[in-house]
């Protein structure tokens, strides 16, 4: 297991496009991705692979998130995600 932290850097967090890029790239791996938030006192945990699931964490411009990568392709699939959200999610 790897993970790595990542701040949310685009203007409109992870709304429809840009959670959508997020899945698309997270499916590309064999490994099992999950986002984590806090949010307070809650921790909210995500499958990457999933848009509603992803969209259902709520994920926010300036919010911190931790990439998790479990498996095969986990040091690859983390350095990709982790890529993908420092150039603004395609925005």
């Amino acid at each position: 297991m790897v993970s790595g932290k990542v701040k949310i850097k685009n203007p409109t967090g992870l709304h429809l496009r840009p959670a959508g890029l997020f899945c698309k790239t997270a499916m590309q791996f064999d490994c099992k991705i999950t986002v984590h938030k806090r949010i307070k006192h809650e921790d909210v945990t995500a499958n990457a692979k999933s848009v509603l699931s992803v969209l259902g964490a709520c994920i926010k411009s300036g919010d911190e998130i931790e990439i998790i990568c479990e498996g095969a392709d986990e040091t690859e699939a983390l350095k990709e995600m982790i890529q993908l959200v420092d150039d603004g999610l395609g925005e």
